[in-house]
């Protein structure tokens, strides 16, 4: 704030945009507005970093981990993305035609969701599945749950099968509204596109380098705390191709 101050160029960053607008008082007809507080600035930030940051990182994870477990859809991936790319750098239009890189994030995203349940609040009396609730009523979407029920999944629920998602997400499961790594509705993750595409760029330059495998040391045992980590961390092998 004190650069800003002093005129220093904000360079159009988020941090800088947010303070901006903590900073103005009027808009431009000159209309008295009350931009974002301080305490909302800090709260964004957060936001931003945990939301934004940690969620891709443990997709990342769970999929080199997952990849390791199933060196075929290792390879097929490889073949694809090699395919699409060779060793060159990467560009976007080439992204949008990597279907089984999108199918093993998907799926990964179905085991491992980094985001265990999601919570929405009534705001006005509603009924839901012939219950009605008053507002103010807590629901908790139990999304690891949804994402393993044999019901909806099938008797396979529990393997990892990227070519579930072949058609779609729609197509994947009994019910098209049973998948949600991002939540739903009008408060689906304002972030989805930007992390899948960056989980796919980073999964294709580790594809386009290096071949992976669980060292001895790994043990596979998820943790469904605040985010799905895994919990003794992920020991991986990598060999330079």
């Amino acid at each position: 704030m004190q650069a800003m101050q002093e005129g220093e160029n904000t360079k159009d960053d988020l941090l800088g945009l947010m303070l901006e607008s903590n900073m103005r008082t009027s808009d431009e007809d000159g209309q008295s507005i009350s931009g974002m507080t301080i305490k909302e600035v800090v709260e964004e930030c957060k936001l931003f970093y945990f939301a934004g940051t940690e969620t891709t990182s443990k997709l990342l994870t769970w999929t080199m981990i997952v990849l390791s477990m199933h060196p075929e859809w290792q390879d097929r991936a490889r073949e694809e993305v090699l395919g699409v790319f060779g060793k060159s750098n990467l560009e976007y239009e080439g992204l949008n035609r990597l279907k089984r890189v999108t199918m093993v994030l998907y799926e990964v995203l179905r085991l491992y969701p980094p985001a265990v349940g999601l919570i929405r609040k009534t705001y006005k009396e509603i009924e839901i599945g012939g219950v009605t609730y008053p507002a103010g009523v807590l629901i908790e979407l139990p999304v690891l749950l949804m994402h393993h029920d044999q019901d909806i999944w099938g008797s396979d629920v529990h393997e990892f099968k990227p070519e579930r998602f072949a058609n779609g997400i729609s197509k994947a499961s009994k019910n098209p509204g049973a998948f949600l790594p991002f939540g739903w509705g009008p408060r689906i993750c304002i972030g989805q596109q930007l992390a899948l595409i960056e989980a796919k760029m980073a999964l294709c330059m580790i594809l386009q380098h290096f071949e992976f495998e669980l060292a001895p040391s790994y043990t596979h045992a998820p943790d469904n705390g605040n985010m799905m980590r895994p919990m003794h961390g992920a020991q991986i092998k990598l060999r330079a191709i």
